[in-house]
């Protein structure tokens, strides 16, 4: 037993100084005392469930696992929410900057980074092959990478937990002829094939076989001139960049995609002395550099996902709420749709996010009282300039409370519209046409229901998004894939007025 309880000891050791908490601010969170917090970690302390289901939800991480012991939330529904709440920063700009902080041999800080399992899962991926990586406390993240990465010794199991490993490939690159990444996981919505991407990596001269569980990546490195994506996705557009950002002759990239995440990724790198025109549209001009060693901070925008969760969420309830540092030009057409269907929304003047070149906005949502009114028109997601294609499934809530019948098209994912049916369980009159269109009749009556997650980030937020609008007790298991995408949701939206209870199953 003293052996087990040393190993979750460490274990709650580095989870906890991943966390940027010190003992003291850790030992008050939990309720007890420093020298409490001392035995613990060094394993001198027996541990109930009880404990390490009250650390597990201090530190927003599973500390053991025992049959398929799960995080789970008790939602006690049918509350309004009121108030206001913060944008964070975004999960898929955090994600992307991770990754290029591997191109810069100087030490960079990420401010405000979420502190979501996206983020600590990647982190455990870099830390594994060398690469020194801290909390700063609070939200602030500090990465050294090593001369040289070992690449051997990377955490195979972290990676495979995550589909962003791919974009290893864009800096891995410059800094090996030869390689191996495992295969890519993440969120199950699809086929979701990386095709795209070796497309655009092979102009740069880059050949990827798959062998036994993993890419196998060899580079015979070429200077292009043009690259035209072959599809103008976010994450391969991103790969693309970091492709050209290490390559002194001009490249240009065309169908890029424009979206927050990369323009995120334009700005840092310019940081670093990367020449880049065009950002925010679907050409991109660059001239990269021989080496990047500068000592940088930057702060990534905010999410614009997560400001529409709260939007939807808002509108599910019923409720008056204002949501601050909304990146609004990611926004505009959502609200645009959503006002035609009868909302009130009021928008602040804009101003600039931390990055110096985002535009945010304060949103409020104003009670409907059930006067929403669907489109007439079918709601479909497309690359940026259009309404993105992450804030399409917030739509599915928001379209149950409206009166008449709403065409939902979500022909990215070939499975994500399979999963909207799980909202069926709540209420919510919804008609699969086929895997990329849904037909949703409202206005809903929501009822209560216990159910598991899906296993992908958007459905899974809309059970919860359904369960705050049902009278009554709802329990959603297995909440891991929001945790993937979101901090501390439950809490926060609990200072909202939300009723929302962590469990755990044993």
């Amino acid at each position: 037993m003293a052996n087990t309880n040393e190993k979750i000891g460490q274990l709650i050791y580095q989870i906890r100084q991943e966390r940027g908490l010190t003992q003291a601010e850790f030992a008050r969170r939990l309720g007890t005392s420093q020298s409490a917090i001392n035995r613990i970690e060094k394993g001198r302390q027996n541990l109930s469930l009880d404990t390490l289901g009250r650390i597990s939800d201090v530190l927003n991480k599973q500390i053991i696992s025992l049959g398929g012991d799960a995080v789970n939330l008790r939602i006690e529904g049918g509350h309004e929410l009121s108030g206001s709440i913060e944008t964070r920063v975004a999960k898929n700009s955090a994600v992307c900057l991770l990754f290029a902080s591997l191109l810069n041999k100087g030490t960079t800080r990420l401010k405000k980074m979420p502190r979501i399992e996206e983020v600590n899962r990647l982190i455990e991926v870099l830390i594994s092959i060398g690469v020194k990586v801290r909390w700063m406390g609070g939200n602030d993240l500090e990465i050294r990478p090593p001369e040289k990465l070992q690449l051997d010794k990377m955490d195979k199991n972290a990676a495979r937990r995550t589909r962003s490993v791919i974009m290893m490939l864009g800096p891995l690159m410059h800094l090996f002829k030869e390689f191996n990444i495992p295969y890519a996981g993440g969120c199950k919505l699809g086929k979701r094939t990386v095709q795209p991407h070796l497309y655009a990596l092979e102009e740069f001269g880059v050949e990827v076989l798959t062998k036994s569980g993993n890419y196998h990546v060899t580079v015979k490195k070429k200077q292009p001139e043009y690259v035209i994506m072959y599809e103008s996705g976010d994450t391969t557009t991103e790969n693309a960049i970091m492709a050209a950002a290490y390559q002194e002759k001009e490249v240009i990239i065309k169908m890029a995609s424009a979206n927050y995440q990369v323009q995120d990724l334009c700005f840092f790198l310019k940081k670093l002395g990367v020449k880049i025109e065009g950002i925010g549209t679907s050409t991109l001009k660059i001239r990269g550099v021989k080496e990047a060693r500068r000592n940088i901070t930057y702060y990534p925008t905010e999410d614009p996902i997560e400001s529409m969760t709260f939007v939807a969420a808002a509108v599910a309830t019923n409720s008056e709420l204002t949501v601050k540092r909304a990146p609004i030009e990611f926004l505009e057409l959502e609200l645009l749709k959503m006002e035609k269907m009868g909302l009130k929304v009021d928008i602040s003047k804009h101003y600039k996010a931390n990055n110096g070149h985002s535009l945010l906005a304060d949103i409020t949502v104003h009670k409907h009282n059930g006067e929403l009114k669907a489109l007439d028109e079918k709601i479909y997601g497309r690359p940026y300039p259009g309404l993105n294609i992450d804030n399409l499934p917030y739509f599915v809530p928001i379209a149950a409370v409206a009166k008449g019948r709403t065409l939902i098209h979500d022909w990215v994912y070939e499975e994500r519209a399979l999963y909207y049916t799980e909202l069926r369980k709540l209420g919510v009159n919804i008609t699969l046409a086929d895997p990329h269109r849904a037909y949703i009749d409202g206005p809903t009556k929501w009822h209560v229901d216990d159910i598991i997650c899906p296993p992908a980030l958007r459905p899974a937020v809309l059970l919860l998004i359904g369960m705050l609008a049902a009278d009554g007790v709802s329990i959603l298991r297995n909440v891991y894939s929001i945790n993937r995408g979101y901090e501390y949701l439950a809490e926060r939206l609990n200072k909202l007025g939300a009723k929302i209870e962590i469990i755990h199953d044993i």
